[in-house]
């Protein structure tokens, strides 16, 4: 048996870097937190790296089932002999490959943010923020319980607070990190009452004990039932609202635009790699009790996925900063993978659905996290997140260019990248569960592709604007990881992915289904035909179809104005007729009754304290009068 207990320094590492940082960096150069900061990461990397391999190859027998391994425990609290909360490190299929996608990324941004923060201020600030949250993330994977994660899930929570608003000067900034801690706090609450109804029903915490076919919480799926859900069934949907707010799944989608307000290497590392995907991963982690359990669940995980893909895809079409087209890209991706997980079954084949989404989540994490870093260096080199502003930056950034270039291939599931492999399998799931998503997301599939290639264009292409100074590729400090990730953007696909992440632990082969992956790929080459007809070269195509429907297209350009739907709501209902209310009744008479009771308080002080004066020729009118007076009432009485 391998001793796995070094793991533990996986998480703690960043820790340790996040103090340290946080502490001491104002002592010393900028430069020195940048490269503790990646020191740290590169160090959990390679620990990652090991425990990959001795999982996957090293321990495992070829063919047998992926054995969950705690590799590491401690007793936190004890609320009674069958809930404990421990703290620890649970190793499986899902958290080592987690392991691998939050050190990978996180190490790229680390040193690709030494040269993209240079010269600003707070930047040994902005590392350990970014220390914190990876050891945050980290913390959330390895949980072996799923009360760790929620303590976990709070702190990635906390960090991604403080990276959107990192630049705490300006109010947009301030804004959207408000914004994003207030959505996920709602989410958050529907979470922590799924634990709380999952823990009453299964008396355990435990991962292990709730994921087992045979464990407490699929027994519990029957029993008392509301609205003609079982209490498992609802839990399940409240847990999930949690992982939806995290996700920025509709209509909790909000927060995750405005939360490109954060410098792009945050938005690369939280919003588009690893913090968006907690949701995937907490379903995933979950999956054993939907499948089992509560299938009912999945089916409410894979319309708001469904939905969630195509509704972000649509507003990506008609977004012109370049981040927001991004941010809108991962809440259709995120879609993906969760749609996969509802249409998913259990064991073999049929979890080909829960095979397919960690995949994509797995290639996503290269490919977009790519696409972050390389708007980073367009931003670094032409100072503006709007695509009207770009243009012809293909001769000025090669690099850039073909790094970019090579992730818009894999998203969009050109053959070849690993975006086609992973997305190919999630359709042959939805194909084979549930026909009207399947078509729902080859729309998608269309949609994605040309969406990315009218931000291809728009950047590389379109005719070049009057630049202020000539554009220039960013350093090598930059330049590096975006190799490295264009590298995995391509390479990640061919992975035998069945053979190590399955929804019981147990290998299978999964093959390529022609009939769906060929339509696909026609989908996909249509969308890249679209985008290159309209915006290759400068023309008024774009603005002619956009005045034909001019009525959908500023719904869409407007985000189907969810945004003022949330301010109305919250302004004129919630604030005038509810907080406004309760304002009052707390000031006049919950603040009225204590000011009440204080000022009857003191105008009794006020009439007796003479009592107490201090004089004694007082004292002695008042005994005597007391004396004759009881010695009135006792003749007269007797």
């Amino acid at each position: 048996m391998i001793n796995y207990s070094y793991t533990i320094l996986i998480p703690l590492i960043p820790f340790i870097v996040f103090l340290f940082t946080g502490l001491t960096g104002h002592r010393m150069k900028p430069v020195v937190s940048g490269i503790i900061g990646s020191a740290g990461l590169g160090i959990a990397a390679i620990l990652s790296y090991y425990t990959a391999w001795q999982y996957f190859w090293h321990s495992h027998v070829a063919g047998s089932a992926y054995v969950p391994v705690k590799a590491f425990e401690v007793t936190w609290l004890r609320l009674n002999e069958n809930l404990v909360i421990n703290l620890g490190s649970l190793l499986d299929p899902i958290s080592v490959m987690m392991l691998i996608v939050i050190t990978t990324v996180s190490l790229m941004v680390h040193i690709y943010s030494i040269g993209y923060m240079k010269g600003e201020r707070g930047y040994h600030r902005f590392f350990s923020f970014l220390s914190l949250f990876s050891f945050s993330m980290l913390g959330l994977v390895l949980a072996t319980n799923i009360f760790q994660m929620y303590i976990f899930w709070e702190l990635v929570g906390v960090s991604s607070f403080l990276l959107i608003g990192f630049y705490y000067e300006k109010p947009s900034a301030v804004a959207a990190s408000k914004k994003a801690f207030i959505v996920t706090r709602f989410a958050d609450l529907g979470f922590l009452i799924g634990i709380l109804m999952l823990s009453f029903t299964t008396k355990t915490f435990d991962f292990i004990s709730l994921t087992s076919p045979g464990g407490p919480a699929i027994a519990s799926a029957g029993g008392a039932t509301f609205l003609g859900f079982s209490v498992l069934v609802w839990s399940l949907i409240f847990i999930f609202m949690g992982g939806a707010g995290k996700s920025a799944m509709f209509p909790l989608h909000i927060w995750l635009p405005d939360a490109m307000e954060g410098p792009t290497p945050v938005s690369a590392l939280i919003h588009a790699a690893t913090m968006v995907v907690a949701g995937v991963y907490l379903v995933a982690r979950l999956f054993p009790v939907f499948a089992l359990g509560a299938p009912d669940a999945l089916h409410v995980v894979a319309w708001v996925g469904g939905f969630s893909s195509l509704f972000a895809a649509v507003i990506a079409c008609t977004q012109t900063d370049i981040k927001r087209v991004l941010a809108y890209s991962t809440m259709s991706q995120i879609g993906y993978m969760m749609l996969a997980l509802g249409v998913s079954g259990y064991g073999g084949h049929e979890g080909l659905g829960f095979m397919a989404s960690n995949w994509h989540l797995f290639t996503h994490a290269f490919f977009k996290s790519l696409l972050f870093l390389g708007a980073g260096a367009v931003i670094h080199a032409v100072h503006s997140n709007d695509m009207r502003d770009m243009g012809g930056l293909r001769k000025y950034l090669p690099v850039t260019h073909i790094t970019f270039l090579i992730a818009c291939f894999a998203i969009a599931g050109v053959p070849g990248f690993s975006g086609f492999f992973s997305k190919d399998e999630i359709l042959s799931a939805a194909f084979e569960h549930n026909r009207v998503l399947f078509f729902i997301e080859y729309a998608v599939a269309g949609i994605t592709a040309f969406y990315m290639f009218r931000l291809y264009y728009n950047i590389f292409w379109a005719k070049e604007t009057h630049y202020h100074h000539t554009p220039h590729e960013a350093p090598y400090i930059m330049t590096i990881p975006l190799m490295i990730l264009a590298f995995g953007s391509v390479f990640a696909g061919y992975l035998p992915f069945s053979h190590l992440v399955t929804s019981d632990g147990l290998p299978f082969a999964a093959h390529i289904n022609w009939s769906v992956a060929i339509p696909s790929i026609i989908i996909a080459l249509a969308g890249i035909g679209v985008a290159t007809f309209m915006y290759m070269k400068t023309n008024g195509l774009p603005d002619k179809i956009a005045n034909a429907i001019p009525h959908f297209y500023k719904w869409a350009y407007h985000k189907f104005y969810f945004d003022e739907i949330y301010l109305f709501v919250t302004k004129k209902i919630i604030f005038r007729y509810i907080s406004t209310p309760i304002a009052w009744f707390d000031r006049h008479i919950v603040d009225g009754t204590m000011n009440g009771i204080a000022g009857l308080t003191q105008l009794t002080s006020n009439s007796i304290k003479d009592f107490q004066s201090g004089r004694l020729q007082q004292y002695g009118f008042v005994f005597v009068s007391g004396a004759v007076a009881l010695a009135l009432i006792f003749i007269f009485l007797w």
